[in-house]
């Protein structure tokens, strides 16, 4: 089974957001980076994959030189080769324009499974697996558990849907954007490391997918950022005191006039 991970690179959840001068973007320079967590989930699924029907895993990702930070990291896991879509033309491409880039790749990719985390979590998009099954005119399942294979043209994959478990078979070739599952993703070893340092990380640039730059990113997207406001900051709590039926006068009351909430 041939298998391809769709990894995003995004900004450590732990460090300082600034937004830049402008108000369109946030500062970049200081982030450190990690894989987006969604996508860990993801690769544990697609190693899990393989082992049980064998194969090979592919990682596709698409972003500036740095990213190959997150591909070495995938390969020291366990993922059998890496694809790097760089090129500064396709900087500001937004999630359809994204899903625009994967699928031309995907174009010259044999694959039966393309995984990727249901979300990123610095966009909270959650599109990028839909519009890539979309635009490569194959199912999806989202919100995806689990999975496994159950013949060679179709996989059972549980999903989480409103508090439920929905279990279903999908044909390949198929798009799953995973979920938080039962499987915790696993860690690189020592050996798995450096094997990862000998591999070759392929590098596609916009000419050699077909792709128009000027079609895909920046002025031609789809979304455009107009602000972004760091989130105000958080009031301080209020403790009431006095007999019961005076304060829960006083907190409607506060409800009411400063929290709006009634």
């Amino acid at each position: 089974m041939n298998i391809v991970l769709c990894l995003k690179q995004v900004p450590d959840t732990a460090s300082r957001i600034v937004v830049a001068p402008g108000g369109k973007d946030i500062q970049r320079q200081e982030l450190s980076y990690v894989v987006n967590p969604y996508d860990e989930y993801a690769w544990e699924e697609a190693l899990r994959l393989k082992a049980a029907v064998g194969g090979k895993v592919t990682l596709l990702s698409v972003g500036p030189p740095k990213v190959q930070d997150a591909l070495r990291t995938g390969l020291a896991v366990g993922a059998d080769e890496a694809i790097h879509i760089c090129d500064p033309k396709l900087e500001g491409a937004d999630m359809l324009a994204t899903a625009r880039i994967l699928a031309a790749a995907l174009k010259k990719i044999p694959f039966d499974v393309v995984l990727c985390g249901w979300k990123a979590v610095d966009d909270d998009q959650a599109a990028v697996g839909p519009m890539l099954a979309t635009l490569l005119s194959i199912p999806c399942a989202t919100y995806v558990t689990t999975a496994e294979a159950v013949s060679g043209t179709a996989l059972r994959v549980s999903r989480e849907v409103d508090r439920a478990e929905q279990t279903l078979e999908i044909a390949t070739p198929c798009v799953l954007t995973q979920q938080k599952g039962p499987h915790e993703p696993r860690y690189a070893s020592l050996a798995g490391i450096m094997a990862s340092k000998k591999k070759t990380i392929t590098t596609w640039t916009a000419h050699d997918l077909g792709v128009d730059p000027a079609a895909a990113a920046g002025a031609a997207n789809s979304v455009q950022v107009v602000r972004l406001t760091p989130p105000s900051e958080r009031q301080p709590g209020r403790i009431l005191q006095g007999e019961p039926a005076q304060v829960v006068q006083e907190l409607v009351k506060l409800l009411k006039t400063e929290a709006k909430v009634l």
